[in-house]
């Protein structure tokens, strides 16, 4: 009877601390997802989650942080889903869903995008500008460190500098794609 009795307290205390989390984790939804209806959507899933697999919570460790992995993960999977399946939800005034299974590679924005992020690439200066461009177009990084006789570790450095000057070059396009 004892048991039963921990076990209730137990679930109370889990349930209160996971109600007392349930601000936090609209808002970390809301980071997520940028849409309030999909925050509270991920929120609700989140919290019903971790009531489903509260025995795999271990007492005395960051009840918190595993809840919000717990979301994290709700969210990878479910965008993972999203960019498998090809469809993504519109969340203008109509709510559409678009199908992007379809090639839309030639389509006037993604030609305005490409047009965009050329120009900021041929910006890039000589060191950044080749290395990055033959991994862009598919060299490994062997291939590239022999073509233009430099040690691979620097090739990688100058390939992840580049990216991170074409963000800071592209900040609407990397929001975007984020």
């Amino acid at each position: 009877m004892l048991n039963i009795i921990e076990l209730a307290m137990s679930t109370i205390e889990f349930n209160d601390a996971l109600i007392g989390l349930e601000n936090n984790l609209h808002s970390f939804a809301l980071s997520f997802t940028r849409n309030n209806d999909d925050a509270k959507d991920l929120t609700q899933e989140t919290m019903l989650k971790a009531i489903t697999y509260r025995k795999y919570y271990t007492p005395q460790t960051n009840f918190k942080a595993w809840v919000f992995t717990i979301m994290r993960n709700i969210f990878i999977n479910q965008y993972r889903r999203k960019v498998k399946s090809g469809t993504i939800f519109d969340h203008s005034k109509e709510l559409v869903y678009i199908n992007s299974s379809t090639d839309s590679s030639n389509s006037p924005i993604n030609q305005l995008l490409e047009k965009e992020v050329n120009k900021q690439i041929s910006k890039l200066g000589a060191e950044y500008k080749q290395p990055f461009e033959m991994h862009f177009n598919g060299f490994k990084y062997k291939e590239i460190s022999s073509a233009l006789d430099i040690p691979i570790g620097t090739v990688k450095s100058r390939i992840f500098i580049a990216r991170k000057k074409l963000m800071d070059m592209l900040p609407d396009y990397n929001y975007a794609m984020n």
